[in-house]
Protein backbone atom coordinates (compact mmCIF):
# COMPACT_ATOMS: atom_id res chain seq x y z
CA UNK A 1 0.00 0.00 0.00
CA UNK A 2 2.87 2.65 0.90
CA UNK A 3 4.33 1.85 -2.14
CA UNK A 4 1.06 2.46 -4.26
CA UNK A 5 0.69 5.77 -2.34
CA UNK A 6 3.82 6.79 -3.04
CA UNK A 7 3.47 6.58 -7.57
CA UNK A 8 3.33 10.20 -8.70
CA UNK A 9 -0.27 9.52 -10.92
CA UNK A 10 -2.07 8.37 -7.20
CA UNK A 11 -0.82 10.83 -5.57
CA UNK A 12 -2.21 13.44 -8.09
CA UNK A 13 -5.23 11.77 -7.93
CA UNK A 14 -5.69 12.18 -4.82
CA UNK A 15 -4.41 15.24 -4.26
CA UNK A 16 -6.98 16.81 -6.43
CA UNK A 17 -9.57 14.67 -4.71
CA UNK A 18 -8.87 15.82 -1.28
CA UNK A 19 -8.44 19.25 -2.81
CA UNK A 20 -11.65 19.19 -4.53
CA UNK A 21 -13.42 18.11 -1.00
CA UNK A 22 -11.65 20.69 0.89
CA UNK A 23 -13.47 23.60 -1.39
CA UNK A 24 -16.79 22.01 -1.59
CA UNK A 25 -16.98 21.88 2.56
CA UNK A 26 -15.81 25.71 2.60
CA UNK A 27 -18.38 26.57 -0.26
CA UNK A 28 -21.31 23.91 0.79
CA UNK A 29 -21.02 24.22 5.22
CA UNK A 30 -22.40 27.50 6.87
CA UNK A 31 -19.75 28.47 8.95
CA UNK A 32 -19.70 30.01 11.99
CA UNK A 33 -16.34 31.78 13.92
CA UNK A 34 -16.53 32.30 17.62
CA UNK A 35 -14.03 34.88 19.00
CA UNK A 36 -12.38 35.54 15.48
CA UNK A 37 -12.05 39.10 16.43
CA UNK A 38 -8.60 38.13 18.48
CA UNK A 39 -6.89 37.36 15.01
CA UNK A 40 -7.66 40.54 13.42
CA UNK A 41 -4.93 42.30 14.40
CA UNK A 42 -2.39 40.49 12.84
CA UNK A 43 -3.93 39.32 9.57
CA UNK A 44 -3.80 43.65 9.27
CA UNK A 45 -0.47 44.20 10.56
CA UNK A 46 2.83 43.23 9.42
CA UNK A 47 3.61 40.84 12.57
CA UNK A 48 3.68 36.70 11.21
CA UNK A 49 1.97 33.97 13.25
CA UNK A 50 1.22 30.75 13.78
CA UNK A 51 -2.06 29.21 13.23
CA UNK A 52 -2.34 25.74 15.43
CA UNK A 53 -5.31 22.63 14.48
CA UNK A 54 -5.40 19.02 15.28
CA UNK A 55 -4.46 16.87 12.19
CA UNK A 56 -7.91 15.15 12.37
CA UNK A 57 -9.43 18.55 11.30
CA UNK A 58 -7.30 18.58 8.29
CA UNK A 59 -10.78 17.61 6.00
CA UNK A 60 -12.06 21.02 7.64
CA UNK A 61 -9.31 23.21 7.52
CA UNK A 62 -10.53 25.45 4.56
CA UNK A 63 -12.98 26.61 7.46
CA UNK A 64 -10.25 28.82 8.54
CA UNK A 65 -8.90 29.93 4.69
CA UNK A 66 -11.06 33.31 4.21
CA UNK A 67 -8.78 34.72 7.47
CA UNK A 68 -5.45 33.43 6.80
CA UNK A 69 -5.66 33.67 2.95
CA UNK A 70 -4.96 37.65 3.86
CA UNK A 71 -1.47 37.21 4.60
CA UNK A 72 1.50 35.29 2.71
CA UNK A 73 0.30 31.74 4.23
CA UNK A 74 1.68 28.30 4.15
CA UNK A 75 1.07 24.83 5.43
CA UNK A 76 3.72 23.16 7.52
CA UNK A 77 3.34 19.35 5.82
CA UNK A 78 5.51 16.49 6.32
CA UNK A 79 7.24 14.61 3.64
CA UNK A 80 5.83 11.77 4.04
CA UNK A 81 4.13 9.79 1.47
CA UNK A 82 0.30 10.82 3.07
CA UNK A 83 1.91 14.44 3.78
CA UNK A 84 2.43 14.49 -0.90
CA UNK A 85 -1.05 14.46 -1.43
CA UNK A 86 -1.91 16.55 1.57
CA UNK A 87 0.46 18.88 0.32
CA UNK A 88 -0.79 18.88 -3.05
CA UNK A 89 -4.81 19.49 -2.06
CA UNK A 90 -3.54 22.60 0.09
CA UNK A 91 -1.58 23.91 -2.85
CA UNK A 92 -4.76 23.40 -4.98
CA UNK A 93 -6.37 25.34 -2.27
CA UNK A 94 -4.15 28.30 -1.97
CA UNK A 95 -1.81 27.01 0.84
CA UNK A 96 1.91 26.06 -0.48
CA UNK A 97 3.54 23.87 1.42
CA UNK A 98 6.76 23.93 3.28
CA UNK A 99 8.02 19.95 3.85
CA UNK A 100 9.43 19.92 7.17
CA UNK A 101 9.62 16.62 9.57
CA UNK A 102 11.92 15.32 12.63
CA UNK A 103 14.26 12.88 11.45
CA UNK A 104 15.49 9.58 13.16
CA UNK A 105 19.05 9.81 14.75
CA UNK A 106 21.45 8.85 11.83
CA UNK A 107 19.56 9.86 9.30
CA UNK A 108 21.43 12.94 7.49
CA UNK A 109 20.13 13.29 4.28
CA UNK A 110 16.59 13.33 6.45
CA UNK A 111 18.26 15.76 9.03
CA UNK A 112 19.64 18.32 6.65
CA UNK A 113 15.79 18.54 5.02
CA UNK A 114 14.47 19.04 8.52
CA UNK A 115 17.16 21.88 9.16
CA UNK A 116 16.19 23.42 5.48
CA UNK A 117 12.17 23.22 6.03
CA UNK A 118 12.73 24.77 9.96
CA UNK A 119 14.86 27.49 8.30
CA UNK A 120 12.16 28.22 5.67
CA UNK A 121 9.14 28.40 8.17
CA UNK A 122 11.17 30.62 10.09
CA UNK A 123 11.79 33.18 7.61
CA UNK A 124 8.25 33.35 6.58
CA UNK A 125 6.89 33.90 9.75
CA UNK A 126 10.05 36.84 10.31
CA UNK A 127 8.99 38.19 7.16
CA UNK A 128 5.25 38.76 8.36
CA UNK A 129 3.40 35.50 6.95
CA UNK A 130 1.56 33.04 8.53
CA UNK A 131 2.35 29.54 8.82
CA UNK A 132 -0.45 26.99 9.27
CA UNK A 133 0.40 23.47 11.45
CA UNK A 134 -1.21 20.34 12.92
CA UNK A 135 0.93 20.51 15.70
CA UNK A 136 0.28 16.42 16.55
CA UNK A 137 1.18 15.21 13.31
CA UNK A 138 2.08 13.27 11.10
CA UNK A 139 1.70 10.25 13.48
CA UNK A 140 0.71 11.71 16.74
CA UNK A 141 -0.19 11.04 19.36
CA UNK A 142 -3.50 12.68 19.32
CA UNK A 143 -4.09 15.95 20.86
CA UNK A 144 -0.59 16.73 21.55
CA UNK A 145 1.53 19.47 20.67
CA UNK A 146 5.51 18.43 19.42
CA UNK A 147 8.30 20.00 20.29
CA UNK A 148 8.78 21.72 16.11
CA UNK A 149 5.81 23.96 17.12
CA UNK A 150 6.97 25.37 20.24
CA UNK A 151 10.43 26.06 19.18
CA UNK A 152 9.33 27.68 16.50
CA UNK A 153 6.82 30.25 18.58
CA UNK A 154 10.06 30.17 20.37
CA UNK A 155 12.12 31.54 18.04
CA UNK A 156 10.18 33.74 15.67
CA UNK A 157 8.12 35.51 18.72
CA UNK A 158 5.42 35.42 16.55
CA UNK A 159 1.50 35.89 18.22
CA UNK A 160 0.21 32.16 17.93
CA UNK A 161 -3.33 31.20 17.44
CA UNK A 162 -5.70 28.06 18.29
CA UNK A 163 -8.53 27.32 16.43
CA UNK A 164 -10.46 24.58 17.36
CA UNK A 165 -13.06 23.05 14.42
CA UNK A 166 -15.40 21.03 14.05
CA UNK A 167 -18.75 20.08 11.79
CA UNK A 168 -22.06 18.27 12.02
CA UNK A 169 -22.93 15.97 10.29
CA UNK A 170 -19.58 14.44 9.82
CA UNK A 171 -17.97 10.96 10.28
CA UNK A 172 -15.11 10.50 13.06
CA UNK A 173 -12.89 7.44 11.63
CA UNK A 174 -11.19 5.09 13.97
CA UNK A 175 -7.66 6.36 13.09
CA UNK A 176 -5.08 7.56 15.08
CA UNK A 177 -5.70 11.32 15.12
CA UNK A 178 -10.02 10.42 15.05
CA UNK A 179 -10.63 12.38 11.34
CA UNK A 180 -13.44 14.20 11.31
CA UNK A 181 -15.34 14.08 7.75
CA UNK A 182 -17.56 16.52 7.26
CA UNK A 183 -20.86 16.10 4.98
CA UNK A 184 -21.59 18.99 2.55
CA UNK A 185 -24.19 21.52 3.29
CA UNK A 186 -24.04 21.47 7.33
CA UNK A 187 -22.97 23.08 9.64
CA UNK A 188 -19.77 24.21 11.12
CA UNK A 189 -18.00 25.82 13.77
CA UNK A 190 -14.52 27.63 14.38
CA UNK A 191 -13.65 28.49 17.95
CA UNK A 192 -10.20 30.66 18.07
CA UNK A 193 -7.98 31.18 20.99
CA UNK A 194 -5.10 33.31 21.14
CA UNK A 195 -2.62 35.54 20.17
CA UNK A 196 -0.29 33.02 22.80
CA UNK A 197 3.56 33.60 22.76
CA UNK A 198 6.63 31.43 23.83
CA UNK A 199 9.37 33.41 25.51
CA UNK A 200 12.69 33.73 23.75
CA UNK A 201 14.20 32.75 27.26
CA UNK A 202 12.12 29.49 27.32
CA UNK A 203 14.04 26.46 27.81
CA UNK A 204 13.23 22.83 27.18
CA UNK A 205 11.25 21.92 30.23
CA UNK A 206 9.57 25.69 30.17
CA UNK A 207 8.41 24.97 26.35
CA UNK A 208 7.42 21.39 27.32
CA UNK A 209 5.70 22.66 29.90
CA UNK A 210 3.97 25.30 27.57
CA UNK A 211 2.81 22.58 25.29
CA UNK A 212 0.83 20.84 27.48
CA UNK A 213 -0.94 24.57 28.03
CA UNK A 214 -1.47 24.63 24.85
CA UNK A 215 -2.93 21.32 24.24
CA UNK A 216 -5.56 21.73 26.88
CA UNK A 217 -6.48 24.55 25.32
CA UNK A 218 -6.48 23.61 21.37
CA UNK A 219 -8.44 20.48 22.59
CA UNK A 220 -10.89 22.75 25.05
CA UNK A 221 -11.64 24.76 22.08
CA UNK A 222 -12.14 21.60 20.15
CA UNK A 223 -14.88 20.30 22.67
CA UNK A 224 -15.97 23.55 22.42
CA UNK A 225 -16.62 24.00 18.56
CA UNK A 226 -18.01 20.05 18.82
CA UNK A 227 -20.44 21.53 21.40
CA UNK A 228 -21.52 24.21 19.92
CA UNK A 229 -21.97 22.63 16.24
CA UNK A 230 -24.23 19.76 17.96
CA UNK A 231 -26.40 22.65 19.81
CA UNK A 232 -25.14 21.63 23.54
CA UNK A 233 -24.77 24.22 26.03
CA UNK A 234 -21.18 26.51 25.38
CA UNK A 235 -18.77 24.72 27.69
CA UNK A 236 -16.84 28.25 26.94
CA UNK A 237 -19.59 30.73 28.34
Amino acid sequence: MKGLLRRPGVQAVLGWTLGAYLKLVLRTVRWRHVDVDCVEPTLVGEEGALALFWHGRIPLCLSVAPQWWRKDTKALISPSADGEFIAQALAHAGFPAIRMSSAKKGDTAKARAAVAGFREALALVKQGGALVITPDGPRGPNEVIAPGALQIARRTGAPVFLMGIAAAPAAQLKTWDQVMIAAPFGRGVVVWDGPLRAPAEADEAALAELGEVWSARLSAATRRAEALVAGRADPGA
